[in-house]
C-alpha cells in the first residue's frame, strides 16, 4: 500500500490556470499553454536544450496510440506536467507528460447521422482554472473538470442534423472561451461564438454571414445569405493590447456555383477582427471576394510588431489558402503587402487595396478549368511559424494545381452544397516544401523540398530550428536559418498536425502526431 501511495503522490496535479498565465504564456516556455503556443500565433518555443548543434540525437521517448483510424490533427496543450489531447472523433485524453500514462479519458458517444465533410477530426483543447474546454463533431462546446475529466457543462453551440460541427481548439481569452464552427460544405450561415468560461452560456455570436439590414448583406443576391458558409473552422489569434480577436473565414457556399450568390459574398475568405468583450465587427479584410475555388481563409493570422517599410507597424501576416502572401496593419486592416508565394494563375496581381485582379476564364465550368492552386491551397488550415529570433517566418507550402467543375446547387437542408467538384490535372507535378520567408517582404530566404503535399504544420524554436512533418510519415527537424535538414525519423503514417515543445522534469520534448500515433522526441 506504501508504494501505491507514494506512486499516487508522484502523479502531476492538474494547475489552476490564470488569464494573467495565458497571457503571458511566453514566460512559460515549458508548458503550451494555447493551440499556437501563445495568442500572437507564433507556434514558437523559446526553448534551446535541443537545437542545431545537437538534433541529430533525438530519439522517441514514447509513444501514445490512438484507438482511432480517422486523422489525428490534434495539438497538445501542457500544463505543469500534464498533457491534453483530442483523438477522434471528439475524445479527450489526459497523460503524464514523463511517460505517456493515460491519467483519464473522456469518450464521447456520437450520433449516427452526423453529417462532416473531410473526417471526424478536432484540433486540441483550450484550459482556464481548473477547466479543460473542447468543441464536439455533434456541434457542442463541452468544460470538463482537469482533475477527472468530468463534464462540468454542457452547451449546445448548432443543430448537427443541418450540417454544423465544432473541429478547431477553442481560443480563451479572459473569462470566455472563443468557439469556430465548421460545416460550411453543407450551406450553413457561418458564425464565431463567446461562451462564459464558468457557466457555457452564451457571451457573443458574429455571424460571418450578415442577415438582412446588416452591412456586408447586400453583397449575397437574394437570399442566398442563409446558406452562405462561411465558417470559423481554425483557432485565432489575440492582441490584448488592442483587445481584438482575429480569425480567419472560410469560402462562400456552395463551393464552385458562383451563379446563385451573386456579389462579393461577405465576410467570406475574411479575416475578422473582432472585439473580444462584445463581439462587434472592428474591421475584416477580404483576400478573395466571390470564391468559386473553394480557398477558405481560415488560416492563422500570424501577429508581430516589427518595423515596416521605415515605421514600427503592428502586423498581422497571412499566407493565404489562395497563393498570395499578405501583410496587413492589424489596429485598422489596412493592406501593406501582397505577393504570390507559391505558383497561382487565377489572379495578375493585387491593386492597391488588396483585391484581386482577375485572370479572364479561370472560373469553373462543366468541362473542368485547369488553375492554380488547388482546392487544397498554398497552404491550410496547418500553422505556420514565426520565429524572433532568425525573424523569419516558416510555412509548409503546397505546389499544385486543380480542374475545377461547374455543377448545380441545389440546397437541401443537412445535404452537402458544394455546385461543382475538381480533380487532379493529368500529368501534372504535385510536391511541397518548407520555405522561410522575410515577414515584411514575402521573399523566400531557402526551401527545403518535400516530395508530397504537406498536411501539417511547422515549429519553430530558440534552438535554430524548425520541426515538420511529411505526409509519407517523416517527423523532421532542420535548422532553422538555412533550412538545413539536421534530423529525421520515420513515424509510420502521414503528418498531419502541428509539432510542439515543453519541458518535463526540466528536459525539453518536442511531440507531433504521425499516422495514428503521438510521438514525443527527447535528447539521449
Amino acid at each position: 500500500m506504501k508504494h501505491l501511495s507514494l506512486f499516487l503522490f508522484l502523479l502531476p496535479l492538474p494547475a489552476q490556470i490564470t488569464y494573467e498565465r495565458l497571457l503571458n504564456a511566453d514566460n512559460e516556455p515549458g508548458n503550451w499553454l494555447h493551440y499556437s503556443g501563445n495568442y500572437a500565433g507564433h507556434r514558437y518555443s523559446q526553448l534551446s536544450q535541443i537545437n542545431d548543434k545537437n538534433a541529430a540525437k533525438l530519439k522517441p521517448l514514447w509513444v501514445y496510440q490512438s484507438n482511432s483510424l480517422q486523422k489525428f490533427e490534434t495539438t497538445p496543450i501542457v500544463v505543469d506536467g500534464i498533457m491534453y489531447i483530442t483523438e477522434s472523433p471528439s475524445h479527450v485524453t489526459a497523460l503524464d507528460t514523463r511517460t505517456g500514462r493515460t491519467l483519464w479519458r473522456y469518450r464521447r458517444p456520437m450520433p449516427d447521422d452526423l453529417r462532416i465533410c473531410c473526417g471526424a477530426v478536432n484540433r486540441g483543447v483550450g484550459v482556464l482554472g481548473d477547466l479543460v474546454f473542447v468543441g464536439t463533431l455533434d456541434a457542442h462546446i463541452l468544460a470538463l473538470d482537469a482533475k477527472t475529466g468530468a463534464v462540468r457543462w454542457d452547451t449546445v453551440v448548432a443543430d448537427y442534423k443541418k450540417g454544423y460541427s465544432v473541429t478547431a481548439a477553442p481560443l480563451v481569452v479572459k473569462d470566455k472561451v472563443i468557439v469556430g464552427i465548421a460545416g460550411g460544405e453543407y450551406g450553413i450561415r457561418g458564425f464565431l461564438d463567446a461562451y462564459d468560461a464558468k457557466t457555457g452560456k452564451l457571451a457573443w455570436r458574429f455571424y460571418t454571414v450578415p442577415g438582412p439590414g446588416e452591412k456586408g448583406n447586400e453583397t449575397w443576391a437574394n437570399d442566398s445569405w442563409k446558406r452562405g458558409a462561411a465558417s470559423t473552422w481554425v483557432t485565432g489569434s489575440y492582441d490584448p493590447d488592442s483587445n481584438l480577436i482575429y480569425w480567419g473565414t472560410g469560402n462562400p457556399g456552395p463551393d464552385w456555383n458562383g451563379d446563385v450568390r451573386k456579389g462579393d459574398n461577405l465576410y467570406s475568405d475574411c479575416i475578422i477582427a473582432l472585439d473580444a468583450d462584445s463581439g462587434k465587427l472592428k474591421w475584416y479584410f477580404q483576400f478573395t471576394p466571390h470564391d468559386v475555388h473553394d480557398w477558405d481563409a481560415t488560416e492563422v493570422p500570424v501577429l508581430i510588431d516589427q518595423e515596416f517599410r521605415g515605421a514600427k507597424r503592428k502586423l498581422v501576416l497571412f499566407p493565404n489558402r489562395n497563393a498570395f502572401y499578405y501583410v496587413l496593419d492589424r489596429n485598422s486592416g489596412q493592406f501593406l503587402l501582397g505577393k504570390p508565394y507559391a505558383k497561382q494563375t487565377w489572379a495578375t496581381g493585387l491593386d492597391d487595396s488588396g483585391r484581386p485582379i482577375r485572370v479572364p476564364n479561370t472560373a469553373p465550368t462543366v468541362q473542368g478549368t485547369a488553375v492554380w492552386p488547388s482546392v487544397g491551397g498554398a497552404n491550410n488550415w496547418y500553422s505556420p511559424s514565426y520565429s524572433p529570433q532568425n525573424k523569419l517566418l516558416y510555412v509548409a507550402v503546397r505546389e499544385a494545381g486543380h480542374l475545377y467543375f461547374f455543377g448545380e446547387a441545389d440546397f437541401k437542408e443537412g445535404e452537402q452544397f458544394n455546385g461543382g467538384g475538381f480533380r487532379s490535372i493529368p500529368n501534372e507535378p504535385e510536391w511541397g516544401a518548407v520555405r522561410a520567408y522575410d515577414p515584411t517582404t514575402g521573399e523566400a530566404k531557402w526551401e527545403f523540398k518535400l516530395h508530397a503535399l504537406p498536411f501539417s504544420g511547422v515549429l519553430s524554436t530558440a534552438g535554430n530550428l524548425v520541426f515538420g512533418t511529411t505526409s509519407e510519415g517523416q517527423v523532421f527537424a532542420l535548422q532553422g536559418d538555412s533550412g538545413k535538414l539536421l534530423w529525421r525519423f520515420q513515424g509510420g503514417g502521414g503528418g498531419r498536425s502541428n509539432p510542439m515543445s515543453y519541458l518535463s522534469d526540466g528536459k525539453q520534448h518536442v511531440a507531433v502526431t504521425t499516422g495514428n500515433s503521438l510521438y514525443v522526441f527527447a535528447l539521449e
